[in-house]
């Protein structure tokens, strides 16, 4: 391009490509100061698809009248720039909450939806009483065939009508109550959505999921969330065509989980802490609703356990229950692990006979000492000391510590974990150690050779 003649070689590239490079600086309104730099390049902005992101944390005081009044000017002068863009492709907002500026919201989920036109929408607000006192998302944005991942937290979602997401692919709702007609319209008005993530809703006793691309489900519930008192919420999920499945949150007497057709899953994760009031007597209970989600995720090829199922393991191996077998090639144990955790996953791991790979991330505390209220210290120091592991693990290629704090050698679990896995994972061939210490990532990798 210089031998040709010289000038600007930046702005004699084709236009696809310029508008590629502008595509890659960190935020739109640096693509908006390039129209400074000739007059070639004054509305070559316009062509650049947008990401407009509106954060009312950023203010100190933001729950103060004047600065919820002043975010939603800042963000409608925004708006008002943006109108000409020819394409924005994500849309963030996140309010303090909608008290005095409700008109504002309004205008801009009809900018969203109408006039943007955005791929991606997020609409979270920070503060709100109960679901009773929510936004209420309007009616007008229920149609929409442009919008492909939306993302909605502490709204009320109440359509008169159909709800019509044609493409959308990606739905979160977070914070809100819905009724079982409601949750039955939006599955029914997106018939491409692959992923559904329901973060703390309440309201819904029943979720059936009969569309063969919806793969991805995420459920969260908490005990007295969202201003309410929910009195035996037990939310049955019937998804025969479901993949990925994640379970989260704190269950206890009234309010869990019941899987019923969950028959081609391939990734399940229990994160759950179950909270029964009178712990001394329902802690058989516990266990059993320990094996009865277990007994629904036998088949997956991977598999994520959070503490308090790692804590009900050694409870169940401590009472001899006969481990089904599974058929999981992944196993993910998210827990500080303690010595007496040792003999459960050590009896939990004898149903792996398939097992490939196996991390341990050491980040996730334990809630509560659910051992110590079964049996008596001397009892496990016992069972600790004289259990024994017989079993094979033929395909364990992988096994892995992320997170860990401290040393390694210091810690009374790991070493007779690592001894076990290094005698009866005959196809070991390597173990990593990720540890925290003082500060840094401290990194053990260990290469396993035999003879």
């Amino acid at each position: 391009m210089a031998a040709a003649g010289g000038g600007d070689r930046l702005t004699d590239l084709p236009e696809e490509i310029l508008l590629h490079i502008l595509s890659m600086l960190p935020n739109s309104k640096q693509v908006v100061r390039t129209s400074a730099l000739s007059s070639q390049w004054r509305f070559l902005w316009k062509s650049v698809p947008a990401s407009l992101y509106f954060n009312s944390e950023d203010d100190l005081n933001s729950d103060e009248e004047e600065n919820i009044i002043g975010y939603a000017a800042s963000v409608n002068r925004e708006l008002h720039y943006w109108r000409s863009c020819e394409k924005i492709k994500s849309f963030r907002v996140f309010p303090h909450s909608y008290e005095f500026i409700e008109h504002d919201i309004d205008l801009w989920v009809h900018f969203a939806v109408n006039i943007g036109k955005v791929e991606e929408f997020t609409l979270k607000f920070y503060f709100f009483e109960s679901v009773d006192f929510a936004y209420q998302f309007p009616e007008f944005a229920y149609t929409n065939t442009v919008l492909r991942n939306l993302v909605l937290g502490c709204c009320r979602l109440r359509p008169s009508g159909n709800v019509k997401w044609s493409n959308l692919v990606s739905l979160s709702i977070g914070d809100a109550g819905m009724t079982q007609g409601v949750m039955e319209k939006i599955l029914s008005g997106c018939p491409n959505l692959e992923c559904l993530e329901l973060d703390k809703v309440i309201g819904i006793h029943r979720l059936d999921i009969s569309s063969v691309k919806l793969r991805k489900l995420i459920v969260t519930i908490y005990d007295r969330e969202c201003g309410v008192d929910h009195q035996d919420y037990c939310l049955e999920i019937h998804a025969p065509h479901i993949r990925h499945l994640e379970l989260r949150g704190l269950c206890c007497d009234e309010i869990h989980f019941q899987l019923r057709d969950v028959a081609s899953l391939i990734t399940a994760v229990l994160s759950l802490n179950v909270h029964f009031v009178d712990l001394e007597e329902n802690l058989e209970k516990e266990c059993r609703y320990l094996q009865e989600l277990l007994h629904h995720v036998a088949n997956v090829k991977n598999l994520e356990l959070g503490p308090w199922c790692i804590e009900c393991l050694s409870i169940l191996e401590f009472k001899g229950w006969p481990v089904p077998l599974s058929s999981w090639r992944f196993l993910k144990l998210n827990s500080a692990l303690e010595p007496y955790d040792y003999p459960g996953i050590c009896s939990f791991l004898s149903s792996s006979s398939g097992l490939e790979t196996l991390v341990i991330d050491w980040r996730h505390p334990k809630p509560r000492k659910l051992l110590s209220k079964y049996t008596n210290e001397d009892e496990r120091r016992r069972r600790f000391e004289t259990h024994s592991f017989n079993c094979s693990l033929p395909h364990l290629k992988t096994f892995k510590f992320i997170n860990f704090y401290g040393k390694p050698s210091e810690n009374k679990c790991v070493h007779p974990l690592i001894k076990c896995l290094c005698k009866n994972a005959t196809a070991l061939k390597k173990f990593g150690i990720a540890c925290e210490f003082r500060g840094r990532d401290v990194f053990w990798n260990y290469v396993v050779r035999r003879s």
